[in-house]
């Protein structure tokens, strides 16, 4: 075909940038235009040998278009003014498809507006892909924020992965590009080819608002079936409606903590199937069955490297494909709401990798992440801070908690690492940290994000009863103070010094132990100071800190008994509680997230001894309000013997405030006390009903034979108190009998 020159609606110069990729306005050139007066059609469709135009009913043709650019630039005049198909032969191979440029914008200004004053909702509404009829036909919308870029293009499957062949409409008013692509379906694999503010081609970034990725170590975003997933026949109406009452701070909340990938035992030799459809079958009843009121997942958000364990996500808003679609997910969650059990994921807004297919230095900026490396990089984790100041990056990240609420119906988010948030100076020297703008160390910015986040996730009309958890370290004041006194507005927080002193006091040899009491009885000053879980959780078995069983000292059998009085511990301490999978049963080895927890242990007594005193200890706690419910008033606790370190006793009273009553009594050490006189709260009989060295959990059978009697004897400030057997390492549980 010979070559034209250029048509009177083209310079050379607009050539040449649409060519060369570096147009900013394609839509100015191609797709339909009237030229003096004549209806005109240009393609751009490299590699095409032949471009004719028809009608879309294809009855008839409307023109053939000439080259003019031998890159593949075609143009040329039309008979008629009407809605068109291209029919392009590439090179041998006939395609008739719609014109990708003869469909006007897809966005409206109104969520444009709201999206560049940072509304939530309207992320939700305008950016990722979106399968969906315009005109009358079927395709998908694309649309990314990308405001520094000097082009941006859609690359798939479905154009050879050319950067040249999609590129996309600016909207300036909210620095989105959006694109229609005709016949593009669900499925399909996509990415954005970003020609970045300096100029240079980006490397070929996954959307952030992707719905669905690739399984790693592939990168590329999948179109999702929106419709299939926000129209999902959900049957947890009930529960939605009743778990407010069922993760407040007056519920029994025991939490297993889980990291999905690697949870399921292995069905044989060869290695488990791991799904979230095969993960319910064997997860769920067993959560159930153990007691357990939820589980919460470690992050699910798409992330690329398995060894981050989630904790450096890419796509915020899509489930990881490891382990299925995000239908599959949706199934997982209402399974788990079926059986009763809420589920909570952890949330990751602190931070994020610095993968070159992911968010760093997306259009050619720092745009998600700070300019200065003093703000924008985190040390610790070679990662990269978001920049919550920026309306749109918080709208971004509020809008994915809310994804996660609405769309797949997840009771809770645990809010990771919110003291590196908190602290402009978190884990930095001096001189690396810039002070805020009254020279403190407070991030102010994360600090409104946070709040606005448990506004946002606390008052969704379609979701009530939400809870947020923040993993918060420091003695920040009012993490879960509500919003309107000055707080952050968490439901909970995690109680990292509860974990971090009692750990350190189990560790010690028990004859040392005298010299440490303080660290078991010091949460008791602040306990009611913020609403509190007690947390187990996987960071305190990875990266040599060896397992909960590895922790314990003395002999085989001292381990394992350390273990039981320290869970029957906490079951009896003020606070929710949170364990990580392996724990239930004193697992040996670390967490290894490329295995699976050692099942085969539970072939031995003494760690299935473990599992039934962590099913014991959660039925019991559920069924006795005195150990709930008042677990964030002083009312509900009352120490009995908190002060006798040399012999390592600590006996407390915790009380629901409505007649139930519990008494806990540990002995720490391997001597058992007989005769171990204490004030008892009320006169009567007391019923033995839990102890931790019972033999079916493994332990020498020691104790008070199920029943003990209080005399009129005064002690520990009681007119009542009653002489006890107290079991070597054992923790007891007694009932004033009605």
């Amino acid at each position: 075909m010979a070559e034209h020159a250029p048509d009177a609606g083209l310079t050379q110069q607009d050539i040449h940038a649409l060519v060369g990729a570096r147009h900013a306005d394609p839509f100015a050139l191609l797709g339909p235009h009237e030229i003096n007066g004549t209806p005109y059609v240009r393609a751009w469709l490299p590699n095409a040998s032949r471009v004719q135009v028809v009608t879309r009913e294809g009855a008839h043709a409307l023109g053939e278009l000439t080259r003019i650019h031998p890159a593949g630039l075609f143009a040329g005049p039309l008979t008629a003014s009407a809605p068109y198909r291209l029919d392009i032969d590439w090179q041998g191979v006939t395609q008739e498809i719609e014109d990708t440029y003869s469909f006007g914008p897809q966005l409206h200004e109104e969520p444009l507006h709201r999206l560049a004053n940072g509304d939530p909702y309207a992320v939700l509404e305008c950016l990722g892909a979106r399968p969906l009829i315009c005109d009358g036909v079927p395709g998908v919308r694309f649309a990314v924020w990308a405001p520094n870029a000097r082009r941006v293009s859609v690359v798939g499957d479905f154009n050879a992965w050319d950067g040249r062949r999609h590129p996309m409409r600016l909207r300036h008013e909210a620095g989105v590009w959006e694109l229609f692509i005709p016949r593009v379906a669900a499925l399909a694999r996509y990415k954005y080819e970003i020609l970045g503010a300096r100029g240079d081609v980006l490397p070929q970034k996954a959307d952030p608002c992707a719905l669905q990725a690739e399984c790693p170590p592939a990168t590329a975003s999948i179109v999702a079936d929106v419709d299939a997933i926000d129209h999902y026949a959900w049957h947890d109406h009930d529960w939605l409606q009743t778990r407010g009452e069922k993760q407040g701070a007056r519920s029994a909340m025991a939490v297993y903590e889980v990291h999905a990938p690697s949870w399921l035992p292995a069905q044989d030799a060869d290695a488990p199937i791991r799904d979230w459809s095969t993960l319910a079958d064997r997860l769920i009843p067993y959560a159930q069955g153990m007691g357990f009121t939820h589980l919460e997942l470690m992050p699910v958000a798409e992330y690329p490297f398995s060894g981050s364990w989630g904790y450096q996500p890419v796509s915020q808003f899509a489930p990881t494909a490891r382990l299925g679609s995000s239908l599959d997910f949706a199934a997982f969650v209402d399974r788990a709401h079926a059986a009763g059990l809420g589920v909570i994921l952890d949330w990751v807004p602190a931070h994020f990798p610095n993968d070159a297919h992911g968010l760093i230095d997306f259009d050619g900026t720092a745009l998600y992440e700070h300019v200065d490396p003093r703000e924008g990089y985190h040390p610790d984790w070679n990662t990269m801070i978001y920049n919550l100041g920026r309306r749109e990056v918080s709208a971004f990240l509020i809008a994915s908690a809310l994804a996660w609420l609405l769309r797949y119906h997840i009771d809770g988010l645990r809010v990771d690492a919110v003291a590196s948030m908190l602290y402009r100076d978190y884990s930095r020297s001096a001189g690396d940290w810039i002070p805020n703008i009254y020279g403190g160390r407070e991030n102010l910015e994360s600090i409104a994000f946070l709040k606005r986040l448990n506004h946002e996730t606390q008052y969704v009309p379609q979701r009530p009863g939400v809870m947020t958890v923040a993993e918060e370290s420091t003695a920040w004041p009012g993490v879960t103070a509500r919003i309107e006194d000055g707080g952050l507005g968490f439901q909970f927080k995690w109680n990292m010094g509860w974990m971090h002193d009692t750990l350190h006091y189990m560790q010690e040899d028990p004859i040392h132990r005298r010299y440490h009491h303080h660290q078991m009885t010091f949460a008791l000053v602040y306990a009611w100071s913020e609403r509190f879980m007690l947390p187990l959780s996987h960071d305190e078995v990875v990266h040599g800190k060896g397992s909960l069983l590895g922790k314990m000292p003395g002999d085989r059998w001292q381990r394992f008994a350390n273990l039981r009085a320290y869970f029957g511990f906490m079951w009896a301490h003020p606070g929710k509680k949170l364990l990580f999978m392996g724990g239930e049963f004193g697992q040996l080895a670390e967490f290894d997230h490329d295995g699976t927890p050692q099942w085969s242990l539970l072939d031995d007594p003494l760690h299935h001894g473990v599992q039934k005193l962590v099913s014991d200890l959660n039925h019991l706690y559920a069924a006795e309000p005195a150990l709930y419910t008042l677990d964030a008033e002083p009312a509900g606790f009352e120490w009995l013997v908190g002060d006798d370190a040399e012999n390592s006793v600590l006996a407390w009273r915790r009380v629901d405030g409505a007649g139930r009553e519990m008494v806990a009594i540990c002995n720490f050490t391997p001597v058992p006390r007989h005769g171990y006189r204490i004030g008892m709260p009320q006169p009567g009989q007391w019923e033995e009903v839990l102890n931790t060295d019972a033999s079916v959990y493994g332990g020498s059978n020691m104790g008070n034979g199920g029943l003990i009697s209080t005399e009129p004897v005064a002690s520990h400030g009681k007119p009542q108190s009653a002489s006890l057997v107290l079991p070597p390492l054992g923790t007891l549980y007694f009932r004033l009998r009605r």
